[in-house]
This record gives structure tokens, sequence and C-alpha cells, in this order.
């Protein structure tokens, strides 16, 4: 019985207000608290709540054939308890319907998987807890910051006792080899679920462009596709940001009404369903071993971490943001580490980039700012501020963002 798998991504940083360098010494606010309420509210409005409805509207029509996953980062719960407490509400009702799945991370989605082991476990028992406290639920599958693997990555992973990871199913590392199958990580015990990129990008980035080609993409075409992997493969892995829903791709695209017809159309063929990935985990065997002998990401055409660290203001400021680990970590001052660690996320980098063509487009598309030259330089004016001021108060009079 083939199987369709759901996963969403659920992300938002804390981003930074305007730092000039005159404020260096002088002003410790560090994060745009209007401007992050304001989107995470707009977002919630467009794409959280509406899809959240659609999702338990889908739970309920077809019972246990359907089924979903969600990876939502540790700063986009802060943000929601604080910003928009009803959104949290609503992934809470999902998650005790018991046909959701609720995926570990990185709790500042960050890069410290590949920078800093020690932050990185951290991290992960950070978000596993928070897991456990917001939704009742111990993370039992895990996928790193921007789905970034390789195989050591996936050796800390399955030492801290995820039975399975999520991972982009890069075509040079697939090689021959199918996306819709489970693989064997080299990590005893540790499987691997590979994005089917092609089919997931279908929706989360071609839904609406009407030069594809394939336009316009109906459910009734997509689960065409979906279901020729029938006999040459046992589940396709469909991973994407959840802002696809109403936030990329926009309500007047028809967006929301693709996601509430395809599992019908999915459907048409009896033999098809839906499972959480470690249901995936729990009822396929991997069909063979394979090795990530280079570094993955599910960005750009490279599928690569250059999206984060391919220039030198990228690797300079993430260079000296972890250089400072052991001197933030031994101060055993919360507030400190919490800002320091709202500054790994990985989308200050990301706004740094400084790629051309439909990559570059794309990097745009998201970041704030005029240009990754003025992100990087509001970044390092904010770096430079925690480094020479933050981290000499006493612990009585840190600086909160």
């Amino acid at each position: 019985m083939p199987s369709v798998c759901y996963y969403f991504q659920v992300h938002q940083p804390y981003r930074l207000r305007h730092y000039p360098f005159f404020n260096i010494g002088r002003e410790h606010q560090y994060f745009d608290k209007d401007k992050n309420a304001a989107i995470v509210r707009k977002v919630a409005h467009k794409c959280y709540l509406p899809a959240n409805r659609a999702i338990l509207k889908l739970i309920h029509r077809y019972g246990e054939r359907f089924k979903a996953a969600y990876a939502i980062s540790g700063v986009a719960l802060d943000q929601m308890a604080e910003y928009a407490p009803e959104v949290l509400d609503s992934f809470k009702e999902l998650a005790a319907t018991g046909s959701v799945e609720l995926i570990g991370e990185t709790y500042y989605h960050s890069l410290a998987g590949v920078y800093n082991e020690e932050e990185f476990r951290d991290q992960v028992a950070l978000h596993a807890r928070a897991m456990q406290r917001h939704f009742g639920m111990r993370p039992r599958v895990f996928r790193n910051t921007e789905l970034i693997y390789n195989d050591r990555i996936g050796q800390v992973v399955g030492a801290m006792g995820y039975k399975g990871m999520i991972a982009e199913g890069a075509d040079d590392i697939l090689g021959w080899r199918s996306p819709n199958f489970v693989y064997e990580s080299t990590t005893p015990g540790l499987n691997l679920l590979l994005k089917n990129y092609r089919l997931s990008d279908d929706i989360a980035f071609r839904f609406s462009n009407r030069g594809w080609s394939e336009f316009p993409l109906t459910a009734p075409k997509f689960a065409n596709w979906v279901h020729k992997v029938s006999g040459n493969g046992e589940v396709v892995n469909l991973f994407m940001d959840y802002e696809t829903f109403g936030e990329h791709q926009w309500e007047s695209t028809g967006i929301f009404e693709f996601l509430d017809h395809m599992p019908g159309e999915i459907f048409r063929h009896p033999d098809w369903n839906f499972l959480t990935p470690s249901e995936v985990l729990d009822r396929y065997r991997p069909v063979a071993p394979i090795s990530f002998g280079r570094t993955v990401s599910w960005a750009d055409v490279d599928r690569d971490l250059t999206a984060w660290q391919g220039n030198n203001m990228q690797k300079g400021a993430l260079r000296q943001v972890y250089e400072i680990a052991a001197e933030v970590r031994s101060r055993n001052n919360p507030a400190a580490l919490d800002l320091w660690r709202r500054l790994q996320t990985s989308d200050h980098f990301y706004y740094m980039c400084t790629k051309w063509m439909a990559d570059g487009d794309v990097h745009a598309y998201f970041s704030p700012y005029s240009s990754p030259y003025e992100a990087f330089i509001n970044y390092m004016n904010v770096l430079t501020d925690f480094r020479q001021s933050v981290l000499r108060l006493k612990p009585h009079k840190e600086a909160v963002a």
C-alpha cells in the first residue's frame, strides 16, 4: 500500500531592528518587537489559522486515512505564545487528534549542527522538551534546520535516540535511486525519509507560476503524478514550508482548494493512504543503505550550504557568532544565552546571500533588507554590541529582546 507523507515546516525568526553603527555601546535592544508581532499576526491570519482549519477538516473527513506532520521551531512557538496564542491553541487541537506528528529540530532554527556539536545537542534537547510541554509529544523523528544533513549529523542525532531523519533527496546523493523509499543511514538504527523535491516544489514554488508549462496545477493532475509511483516506490515525501498555504501562495491562487481536494484525489486509488513520518518508518523497511558524503540542504539549485555560507560576509558572521560560544555558555546567564541563540537563527545569514538569477529571487523575496550588504552590516553591528556590551553585564542587568 503506497503512502503519502505530508510534513510542514513552521518557522518565524526574531527579525532584527534597524541597528546603526552609532547604537553600539549605547543600545542593547536588538529585535524589532513591533515588526515581529505584525508579521506573526499577518501570517497567522493568512496561513496558520486557515491552513490548520483545513487540515483539521481533512482529518475529520477521512479519519485515520489522513495524517500530517509538523516541525515547529522553538522561536516560532515563543512568538505564537506572545503574539498569536490562538495559533498555538489550533496546533494543540491538531496534535490532540492523534493524526498529527510533531517532528524534532533545533529550538532556534540554527546552523549549530554544522558549527558547534555541543550547542546543537542542547538546542535539540530544548526543542524536545518544548514539544512535550506544549503538545504532550516526544519527537521520534528529527529534521535539522534547512534540511541540513550529512553522515556526521546523522551520527549525532542517532546517538540522541531518534529513529529517523528527514533529509533532502538530492540527485547527486541518490544517483539512480528513487526518493520514494526509506533508506538506511550510515548510523545503525537511524533511517532516512528523503524529500521528493520535484513534487514538493511543484506545490511550494510553482503552483501559481503562470509561466510554468504545467500551470494550472490541479488536484487531479497532481494526484496522477503521485499515483505513477505505484510499483516503483513506497512513499512520496511531500515536505514544504507551511507558509506555502496562504502566504507564499496566496489564497487567491486556489492553494487552499488544492489542499482540500488533493487527498480525495489520492484516495481515488484505494490502496493509497497518508502516514506520519514515524508511521512510515514503522511500516516500510529501508531498501538500501545510503551515505551523504557531502552536506546537503533544501536550498537553491546546488542543495548545499551556499545559501548561508556562500560568501565572505556570511562566513565572517558565522565565524564570529560561534567563536564566542564558550564565553556565552560559561556565563550561565539565561538572558545572554537566549540573545546569542536568537542571533544564530539561519535566516540572518540567508538574508546575506548574494546569489543571482532564480536563486537570488527567492532570497530577495524572503529578506526584509534592501540588499544582502545591508543585512550583513546590521547583523554585525548587533553582534559587535553583544560582544562588547551584553557579555559584560551582570546577570541582574542582562539585556532582553
